[in-house]
């Protein structure tokens, strides 16, 4: 099969087509036919040598894909209701950018109805991701706001789009007025221009002084402590990856006095069962909601699979609002 390869640590153009044997499914697995891979900063991260496969995952990169059944075991697919032929999408610990590539079963979600394989392949990642750190460690509920940083990666847009749908007031910021309109467009009631606004003062203001009841941090670094400032009582900060730095200082009195919660999470990792867990409550919670078009993925562009190079150099340059996804030709 055809499979794009990291041939070194280094800059896109490590990115490389390359050949590898089919993968063979075992228990509680299925093997799919990619049609469309999703793009995401972890790929980056790993094409850089800072983020390696789980013991046991592909070191081809790829975290998600959308594709057709071909084969697996049969009594899992039976279980979850997944037949040869049925078009899927799926959450992988690595092996994406490939033209097969084997899911645990549970793992795997049907295609909304509605949507194409390109957008199918832009779900799994970012909505497993917002899911566990927005709703579960996150605890949002309807009536509480959401403060999301980078409202308009892949993550963000999802984020934006489920917590409105839920019943939550969202507040976003971005790096230009362009990107601040599209978080306004998806649904945002809030957008903050970080590179001429200081966030901190925004939220304040616009909360009148009350804070948000939850952060969705993609920096980490100093922006921890400003967003402790930007916190409700009881609020909480999920932290879900660190661009600015592993390394975080902030008023502990803060978090004592207000009662404040940060946690994070990655989600690559973890055990089958918790992401099989977290696909359960995706099909019965959003799913819907992506079949009748009140959330739906945000596609900013598409290679192919080929010019996977191209795609990791646009993603490094955050230039894009939404989804970057490689397609597969027949």
């Amino acid at each position: 099969m055809r499979a794009v390869e990291i041939t070194s640590f280094g800059k896109p153009e490590v990115l490389l087509p390359g050949e590898r044997p089919v993968p063979q499914p075992g228990a509680g697995e299925l093997l799919i036919r990619v049609r469309a891979s999703g793009v995401n900063r972890p790929d980056v991260l790993q094409r850089l040598g800072h983020y390696a496969p789980p013991p046991g995952a592909s070191d081809i990169p790829g975290l998600e894909v959308a594709g057709v059944v071909e084969s697996g075991d049969s009594a899992a697919m039976a279980e979850a209701g997944i037949q040869v032929g049925d078009r899927v999408c799926a959450l992988l610990a690595g092996g994406g950018y490939a033209e097969f590539c084997v899911a645990p079963v549970v793992q795997c979600l049907p295609v909304p109805e509605g949507l194409s394989d390109v957008q199918a392949a832009a779900l799994p990642e970012t909505f497993f991701t917002v899911w566990s750190n927005v709703f579960d460690r996150g605890r949002l509920q309807a009536g509480e706001s959401l403060l999301v940083q980078g409202g308009t990666s892949g993550i963000g847009v999802a984020a934006i789009q489920l917590a409105r749908a839920f019943g939550a007031t969202v507040i976003a910021t971005a790096g230009s007025d362009e990107k601040c309109a599209a978080c306004l467009a998806l649904g945002a009631q809030q957008a903050i221009n970080y590179r001429t606004q200081d966030f901190v003062a925004e939220v304040r203001r616009i909360t009148q002084g009350k804070g948000v009841d939850v952060v969705l941090d993609m920096v980490a670094g100093d922006y921890v402590a400003r967003e402790v400032e930007c916190l409700a009582e009881d609020g909480r900060i999920a932290i879900i990856a660190v661009q600015g730095g592993v390394r975080s200082g902030f008023d502990a009195g803060l978090v004592l006095r207000r009662r404040l919660t940060i946690t994070g999470s990655t989600l690559r990792p973890r055990p089958v069962a918790f992401k099989g867990a977290i696909a359960r409550a995706l099909r019965e919670q959003v799913w819907p909601r992506l079949a009748s078009g009140q959330v739906r993925p945000v596609i900013h562009s598409t290679f192919s699979a080929a010019d996977a190079a191209q795609a990791h150099a646009l993603m490094e340059s955050n230039r894009h609002i939404g989804k970057i996804v490689l397609t597969w030709s027949p």
